[in-house]
Formats: C-alpha cells, sequence, structure tokens
C-alpha cells in the first residue's frame, strides 16, 4: 500500500447511516417496555442499525482476527515473558486452548491468527502468512519500523476486514499476541496524548517493581530518541509502534471501510483503536469496547475516544478474549430488536407512558 492509496481508502470511509439510527430509536420507543429500560442495550442497537443499515441486523457470524508480532523493545527486560511465547501462544490459538480462543470455540465464533512479524516462524499452516519483518525494531534505540513497513501492516488489518465481508462475518474482533506490546502500545498512547509515561503504564503480563520501574525508564528514553510529529500517525508507529498494533489499526479501519462492527479488546487494541480515529474520524462509528483493563493507559485511551467499555470484568488477558463476551452482547440487543413485540403487536395501549416520556421519571437522585 503507497500513502495515496491509504488516503484514498480512508477517503471512501462514511460515518455510520443516520436514516437507519433514527429508525431503529423509532423501533425502541414502540417496542413494549418502560423507555430506556434496557439501557446501553438500545444504545448499541442503534448503532449497529447506523452501521448495518438494517434496523433489525443480525450478529450470528462472529470472528476474532489477532495479529501476531514481536517487539524488538523485549531486549531491554520491558517483559517477564520470553519473546518464544509469542510464536507458541499464536499456534495455540489454532487449537483452540488459549483464553480467547477457548471463549470463542464455546460460543461458535471464528478466528484467524495473522502472522505480520514474529520471530520464530511458527510452521502451521492455519496461521495466515502476512510477514512484514522478523520482529521490530528496539525502540529505546531505533525505530521500529520503516515507515513503508507500517503501511504494509495497515494493509495487512485491512485485508482481515475484507476478508470478513467477503465471509458474511457480522462483527469482527480485532486482538493481538506479542510478547513486549504493552510496552509499545504505551510508546504510542504517550506521543499520540502527549500524556507523562507514568500515566499511561502498567505492569502489562506482570512486573516486578523494579521491572516496572525499568519499563518506565524504557519508554522515556523511546519517546524523546528523536522528535515524532504526533499529528502523524504513521510516523508515530514508524519510530515507537508494533507491528501488530498496526495491523490492528488497518483492522479498525478495514471494519469502518467494510461497514462491519468492530470489537475492541483490552489496551493494545484500544490505542490501536485511537491510531485509527486519529486516522479517520468516521471510523469511531464502528467500533465497539468490550471490557474495562486494568492497564491505566486503557482507560487514558478509551477517554480520548469518548466511549465506555460493556463489560467490567477484572480481564486483563489481552488476545482478544474479551470479543466473544462482546459478541453476546451484540446478538442480545439484535435479539431484542427482532425478537420483542410492540406496544401495538402485544396489544397493550401505551397511552399510561405518555406523561413520563415527557420528564426524566425514572432517575434517583442520590442512588
Amino acid at each position: 500500500m503507497t500513502e495515496q492509496e491509504l488516503q484514498a481508502y480512508i477517503q471512501a470511509i462514511t460515518p455510520a447511516d443516520r436514516e437507519a439510527m433514527d429508525a431503529a430509536e423509532k423501533r425502541q420507543a414502540e417496542l413494549a417496555k418502560p423507555p430506556g429500560s434496557l439501557g446501553e442495550l438500545e444504545t448499541i442497537s442503534i448503532r449497529l442499525a447506523g452501521i448495518t443499515g438494517q434496523v433489525c441486523p443480525a450478529m450470528d457470524k462472529c470472528r476474532v482476527a489477532v495479529f501476531a508480532a514481536d517487539n524488538g523493545v523485549v531486549d531491554e527486560g520491558v517483559s517477564c515473558a520470553p519473546r518464544s511465547v509469542t510464536r507458541q501462544q499464536a499456534v495455540n490459538m489454532t487449537r483452540h486452548v488459549t483464553g480467547m480462543s477457548s471463549l470463542a470455540a464455546c460460543f461458535g465464533d471464528q478466528v484467524a491468527v495473522v502472522d505480520v512479524g514474529m520471530e520464530q516462524n511458527p510452521h502451521c499452516d492455519a496461521i495466515l502468512d502476512r510477514h512484514i519483518r522478523r520482529t521490530t525494531g528496539n525502540i529505546a534505540r531505533e525505530d521500529a519500523m520503516t515507515r513503508q513497513q507500517a503501511l504494509d501492516a495497515l494493509a495487512a488489518g485491512m485485508e482481515q476486514a475484507a476478508l470478513a465481508r467477503r465471509d458474511g462475518v457480522t462483527a469482527l474482533g480485532i486482538g493481538e499476541m506479542g510478547i513486549g506490546n504493552t510496552t509499545t502500545s504505551a510508546a504510542v498512547l504517550a506521543v499520540l496524548t502527549g500524556a507523562d509515561i507514568d500515566t499511561v503504564t502498567g505492569r502489562g503480563g506482570g512486573l516486578t517493581d523494579e521491572g516496572f520501574a525499568r519499563k518506565k525508564a524504557v519508554l522515556r528514553r523511546a519517546v524523546t530518541r528523536r522528535a515524532i510529529d504526533r499529528r502523524d500517525v504513521l510516523d508515530m508507529l514508524t519510530a515507537v509502534g508494533g507491528l501488530d498494533l498496526a495491523a490492528m489499526t488497518g483492522a479498525f479501519l478495514g471494519c469502518a471501510h467494510e461497514r462491519i462492527p468492530a470489537a475492541a479488546d483490552g489496551f493494545i487494541s484500544v490505542a490501536a483503536a485511537l491510531c485509527a480515529v486519529r486516522l479517520c474520524p468516521a471510523a469511531a462509528d464502528y467500533i465497539f469496547l468490550s471490557h474495562d483493563s486494568y492497564e491505566p493507559g486503557y482507560r487514558m485511551a478509551a477517554r480520548e475516544l469518548g466511549m465506555t467499555p460493556c463489560l467490567h470484568l477484572g480481564m486483563r488477558l489481552g488476545e482478544g478474549s474479551g470479543c466473544p463476551l462482546l459478541f453476546r452482547v451484540l446478538e442480545g440487543a439484535c435479539g431484542v430488536m427482532r425478537g420483542m413485540a410492540t406496544f401495538a403487536e402485544a396489544a397493550i395501549q401505551d397511552d399510561y407512558l405518555e406523561e413520563i416520556r415527557a420528564v426524566d421519571a425514572f432517575t434517583v437522585e442520590g442512588a
């Protein structure tokens, strides 16, 4: 992909369908229930109508796309896990024995694993080979990748959205596998927002106090090693990003381009979502946050996106593990729109609601 092709791709992305959203909102008002009583499910159903152009869409074929890559910054001792875990867990995902893939299997969701930059050859036919380079550069000492490699990673993510559209997938989760990627994500978020390293950095998969201090020191070196144009997402990905994160950014853009609901997972996924929205603000209409995360950078990224997660389960695994759970919420929102009777269909006179529809008749002060 060239930069000109990227710009053309972004320009083809349009906001959610307002007419379909208005029609869905009208149907919600007609369903036989107190106004707003299904809470966020109502908001989600209206958003899904805007994405799909259908008032009552189906969410019956869901997939998680996982982008696997290694990160050279691991050489600085920022992770408790060895780099070899990236390859092994990528392979294990195809066997449905990791946290994310076992959840996906439980619900009948598909999993697609894409190698965009693992250090070791996975020797696994079930992993799609979109290998760009053998791990990234160590961002504390050099750029993570070239600008063209960042573009290639974006294209790999976009391809997954196109394949999802081709295969009739109704919602796509965006996951990752890459030891050290909470470090690259923290660096990206610090550059994007101008935030201090202390406010965006967590302990990832687990670090001692000494390891945590080292991680923050490495990040400070990474974001000050050279001048980075925070208005230029490609420059930022080139300097301090990861191939997995760049591919995920492309996948979020791709979902917007293909008009497919995109499920974000944890910190790395939400950082990629923010990159996508900085490249194309309209992409925000297509993104749903699955679960809250312990990583402090997650909440900052969510605030920057103006979004809140649907689930609060204390999860911090990554991989895309929140996506199969979010899919069930999306299914439920659609199921209500398709299956619930309107007042007229239920033979219920709704004139008793006229008075409370005109005011906030449900909020209790101090509750």
